[in-house]
């Protein structure tokens, strides 16, 4: 079988749809059996698919689809010819804005949330009636769709009309052999080193998305932690600068402790095992998440975690976390509060969180992916109408 996947919304690795793929795709090349990847790859992030040049065929895809409206506009114009040229039999698209109308071949998708229908300030009005109205036509077009979360599949049967019979839950996993723990006093020390975190730290990893990832909260609930406590921990938020990011630098600046938020920018893959390990409690007070990896990922490498539970984050963190409201900022203090005062409540959050990381494995993930390529071809059957 002839396995076609389009990486073209990416973007340069920097997003949670990047580590989908990226992982999904070392995965999928592990797995035994009668199949051939070919992954659709904008030519500037070949270097980032280096580990399958040798056990799948990368075909470049032109820098001029990069930007958003360009690349929707290739996946339906230039795709279907170039999945007809390379013959494939399966076609898969892990973005839901680039679904295709087309059917070259069978078709599958992820949808990793349907968040538009629940933060009505996610994305501009463009975005957001693209997200609800024509995501909905392509979705219907899609042999097979992968839902990350039991809340994906049950938002694409109210919202979409898709039940089961076209919808397949298939978990995120996390790479064990990189997220796992470490050696303390070496990772604090590598933290103190490569970010100047030299005393203990809240961290948050998450692109800075305001009002989405609730970072304005988060600092505010800080401030009260530390006027509470007279602490000297410090928060730490890593990750690009994203839509809203204004206000997110503007309440750190404006905060009385603004000398102990630390702003990390983009923390590769290499390095973010380290910052996992070396935070004290890891926070996640998103509004929204489709899945949400970084708690998971925090979890397997030890570290104590707060999160929310909003959209699939009740069904992934399940009682391995402080939950707290996200919208109250009284709430998230006090978690602060508790965990980071309490050396006993971090131990049972780690000991909690290493057991529910285990649930969560990309082997399990490329072979239920794999066995959905394989459906999704069964159903095509004679000339595919387009």
């Amino acid at each position: 079988m002839k396995i076609g996947i389009s990486t073209t919304m990416i973007q340069r690795g920097k997003s949670g749809v990047a580590q989908y793929v990226l992982a999904l795709v070392r995965a999928l090349l592990e797995c035994p059996g009668e199949h051939r990847l070919h992954l659709l790859v904008l030519e500037e992030d070949e270097a980032l698919f280096a580990f399958a040049r040798d056990r799948a065929e990368v075909v470049p895809v032109p820098e001029s689809a990069r930007p958003p409206v360009p690349n929707i506009r290739w996946h339906q114009t230039h795709l279907p010819a170039l999945t007809h040229r390379l013959g494939l039999d399966v076609l898969h698209v892990p973005s839901y804005r680039r679904l295709l109308w087309p059917r070259p071949c069978a078709l599958v998708g992820t949808i990793h949330d349907l968040a538009p229908f629940h933060l009505a300030t996610k994305y501009d009005w463009k975005r957001m009636l693209y997200g609800r109205v024509v995501v909905k036509r392509l979705a219907r077009r899609q042999h097979e769709i992968v839902a990350v979360s039991q809340q994906t599949a049950r938002d694409l049967h109210r919202f979409f009309g898709l039940g089961p019979d076209r919808v397949t839950v298939v978990w995120n996993g996390i790479d064990h052999g990189r997220f796992r723990e470490g050696t303390p006093d070496a990772d604090r020390a590598e933290a103190a080193a490569r970010w100047g975190l030299d005393r203990p730290f809240f961290l948050y990893v998450s692109r800075l998305e305001h009002p989405a990832k609730n970072h304005v909260r988060l600092i505010e609930a800080f401030e009260r932690f530390k006027q509470r406590t007279g602490s000297v921990w410090v928060l730490a938020l890593a990750g690009g600068d994203w839509h809203g990011v204004e206000a997110i630098r503007a309440a750190a600046a404006a905060s009385p402790c603004a000398r102990d938020i630390r702003f990390l920018g983009f923390v590769d893959d290499a390095a973010l095992p380290t910052l996992y390990r070396a935070a004290g409690v890891f926070v996640y007070p998103s509004l929204f998440e489709g899945f949400g990896l970084p708690p998971v990922e925090a979890m397997a490498c030890g570290t104590p975690v707060i999160s929310s539970t909003r959209g699939a984050l009740r069904e992934v963190v399940a009682d391995a976390a402080r939950t707290v409201d996200p919208e109250d900022p009284g709430d998230l203090e006090e978690a602060l509060t508790a965990v980071a005062g309490s050396s006993a409540e971090r131990d049972r959050l780690r000991t909690a969180g290493l057991a529910n990381a285990a649930r969560f494995d990309w082997s399990t993930a490329a072979r239920e992916t794999l066995a959905l390529y394989e459906r999704a071809a069964s159903r095509v059957r004679g000339p595919v109408k387009t």
